[in-house]
This record gives C-alpha cells, structure tokens and sequence, in this order.
C-alpha cells in the first residue's frame, strides 16, 4: 500500500524509516523522502497488523462506528477545541483536524463612531420661529363704542430648512394658539386665530370667539402673539420638541368711536340743522 501526499513547498530532503515497537504502525515500514513533485511517503507492510488497528485494513473499509479498540498515544495532546470523535467519524476529510486547531477567532473592526446629535430643546430652533402674524380689526380697523370689534390673526404650519449643530435640518412649526391684547388692558388666549364676518356668514357687529367690545372712544393698539410647537426632522423623520416658541405679532392701531342716535321728525335732506345731521 503507496500513500502520497503533496507538499506545496518543501526546501530540505529527509529519508529514513519509522516503526513502532511492535515492527510498524500497523505493520508498515514509512519510508519518507522527496522528489520534484512533492514529499512522497512509501509505506510497506511487512507484518501482520493488531486486530482493531487501522493500519490491518485499507482505511475504506474501517467502521469508525465499531472500530473503537485503537486510541491514540497516551502522550499525545489534542489541540484546543478538538473534537477526535468527529474525526474518526470524518475521516476523508481529516484536514479540518489540524485546521481547528488553526482557527482563531477574528475581532470585530470598531467602526467609527458616528457623531451623535446633541440634545435639542425649544431654544435651539427659536431662531427659525416665523415671526408673529398682524392682526386686524373689522371692520376697516374702526369700532363703536359698546359694539364687538371683531380680530382675525392669520398664521400657518410654517417649514425651515437650515442647519443645526452642523447637521442639515428641517424645522416645523404647527399653530398652537393665539394671545390677544387689545390695547385697553383686556387680554384673550385662544386656540384660533379668528374668521371674518364674512366667512362666518354673521352681520357686522356680531360677536364672535375673537371679537372684543371697547368702552371708551380712543385709538388702541392691538397685538397677537402666536404661540408654536415645534418638530425636528434630520432625515429620519419627524419628532416633537418639549415647549412652544412665541412670535410676537406686530400692533395694528384700531380706532373706536361712539355712535349717538336721536328721534326726529325729518330727514336731514329736509332738515339739515337736524341732530345728528
């Protein structure tokens, strides 16, 4: 029986023979040596092997499954994680014997960090906070004493698009409500920002959720302040931020008159020197 094996480098020669103390693994004389084809092992067997010794039958014929009386050496040390059981069952394959023996277990690279985004709070995004709406009073900011003047606020979802922190962002700002001060002292929060008469479909002087009535003629300057909530968006969608930022409208100057009424027998085109003529 001839077994060859092929070595991919060799740079020395080696001859000579090995046996056991018994004549020979198994009964062969190895023979070991080298041509220029590789490392060529020659094995002869001169004497009848032990039962139950691998080397008594060709390795194709050996049940690995009853063939159990052969152990290896006691000298001899498995490798870490060894299994010698899967190579007996594996035999044809023996190869991945040694190489477990060669695995090593390979590290995970650290990946870089990626460079985490701060906290964000109210502050930081005020700055991209539209500013406050004008107000406005019907009709034609005038009004009668004793009468509701009526105020519509104008304000909208509002988007920015900038940076923050270095990272590119996008800001949105959503109406949350609406704080009137009318200029004599009176103030009124409200979740909308008014309708006009005419959207709502009401006669002049009807008093509606963001009208106010004035006591005394004057002029007074009136004012909103719009109150926002805030989301974020950094390119993996939108999240809320905690408290709302305040834009402080602009005053619109509304100037309130009296209205004097008085019963007469005659039209002014009759009687022009008539009161209220």
């Amino acid at each position: 029986m001839r077994l060859f094996v092929v070595a991919l480098a060799v740079t020395a020669a080696v001859f000579g023979s090995v046996t056991d103390d018994d004549g020979g693994v198994g009964g062969l004389d190895v023979i070991a040596g080298i041509d220029p084809n590789g490392v060529v092992i020659d094995a002869t067997q001169t004497t009848p092997g032990r039962p139950g010794d691998p080397g008594t039958s060709p390795i194709g014929d050996w049940d690995s499954d009853t063939d159990t009386d052969w152990t290896p050496p006691t000298d001899w040390t498995p490798p870490p994680e060894f299994n010698f059981q899967t190579c007996l069952d594996n035999w044809d394959s023996y190869i991945h014997c040694f190489r477990e023996s060669e695995k090593v277990e390979e590290e995970p690279a650290d990946e870089a960090a990626a460079p985490a985004i701060p906290a964000i709070t109210i502050a930081d995004v005020a700055r991209f906070a539209p500013a406050g709406s004008a107000i406005a009073g019907e009709p034609d900011n005038v009004g009668v004493v004793g009468l509701p003047t009526n105020f519509v606020a104008t304000a909208s979802v509002h988007t920015v698009n900038d940076s923050l922190f270095g990272f590119p962002v996008a800001v949105r700002f959503t109406p949350a409500g609406y704080d009137f001060s009318f200029g004599d002292g009176t103030t009124a929060t409200t979740t909308s920002g008014g309708r006009s008469w005419s959207d709502l479909g009401q006669a002049q002087f009807t008093p509606t959720a963001t009208s106010h009535t004035y006591a005394e003629r004057g002029t007074y300057s009136a004012q909103v302040d719009v109150r926002y909530t805030a989301e974020v968006d950094f390119g993996i969608g939108w999240f809320p931020i905690s408290g709302e930022v305040t834009s402080a409208g602009s005053p619109q100057q509304i100037r309130i008159f009296e209205a004097h009424t008085a019963l007469v027998a005659h039209t002014c085109k009759q009687a022009p020197d008539s009161p209220g003529c």
